[in-house]
């Protein structure tokens, strides 16, 4: 069956991460819990009736918002920023101001997705005053995710949202959750790093704090995966992980289709503690 594509572009979506995600889940799973929700091509995929899903990004959330509260109007107002007239730097330079400038929730998430299908490789980055910053992506045409919408508006429907830390809701995850974790990755190298997109950053304290959240969820009874690089620093944090599952994965970041070279991740594991039964 092919994959639903998200709405959104996203660099380092999780889409070709589902298959091995999908053969972790368990039989007895009946709510999946996402903390780290992004373009949410993972949840969209997975099929679960019930879904809790979060991001620290609010322009992320009111996308999925705006388009749950008002779906034949927002799709048609996303609809109307594309086109030709759209598709050039002086009118992308003008619609990323107005964003920068606007405070309305609704018309920023319009912008956002504009901004996401014209800018640079679908980048999401902010810079200190909480601008957004990713320059004109130079697309002959760029794509209207119309199915994208109708796919993502049935998937909300069994959904609840959130604009949250992964902390508040890895805390809500116990017995018969799916947990995914999907963090700003530990970066590769000094200048790999893209978790500005999220305005604060995450840091190795935050990646650390993460795995202890996941392993008290675990002790709840949830099921949990993470995934990230696979390097030292990495293997050091999951060093505590039921399983790691290794893979090689196409780096998507580059907009040089050629150049997209396969990279290590890791799929750290987190099986439920058994119930210990009182004697």
């Amino acid at each position: 069956m092919p994959l639903l594509r998200p709405i959104l572009k996203w660099a380092g979506a999780k889409t070709k991460l589902v298959p091995f995600i999908r053969a972790l889940v368990p039989g007895d799973a009946t709510r999946l819990v996402e903390p780290f929700f992004g373009s949410g091509a993972v949840a969209l995929n997975l099929g679960f009736r019930r879904n809790l899903v979060a991001d620290a990004n609010p322009d992320v959330i009111a996308v999925y918002d705006s388009l749950a509260a008002h779906p034949a109007r927002y799709v048609r107002e996303c609809r109307e920023l594309f086109g030709p007239k759209g598709n050039s730097r002086n009118t992308f330079d003008r619609l990323r101001n107005e964003f920068n400038a606007s405070r309305d929730r609704y018309r920023r998430a319009c912008l956002f997705v504009y901004l996401n299908r014209h800018c640079y490789n679908g980048l999401c980055r902010y810079n200190k005053k909480g601008g957004f910053n990713v320059p004109f992506g130079r697309y002959v045409r760029p794509h209207f995710p119309a199915a994208e919408f109708a796919a993502f508006r049935s998937f909300l429907k069994r959904a609840e949202t959130c604009c949250s830390d992964f902390r508040p809701i890895i805390c809500q995850a116990g017995r018969g959750d799916f947990v995914y974790c999907d963090p700003p990755y530990s970066p590769l190298s000094l200048t790999a790093n893209f978790t500005g997109y999220a305005r604060g950053g995450f840091s190795h304290q935050d990646q650390t704090e993460l795995v202890r959240a996941c392993r008290d969820a675990a002790a709840r009874g949830a099921f949990v995966v993470i995934s990230n690089h696979d390097t030292a620093v990495t293997r050091e944090l999951y060093a505590g992980a039921d399983r790691l599952v290794e893979l090689q994965v196409s780096r998507m970041i580059s907009c040089d289709g050629a150049n997209r070279n396969r990279a290590a991740e890791l799929l750290a594991v987190y099986a439920p503690v058994p119930i210990a039964f009182a004697q």
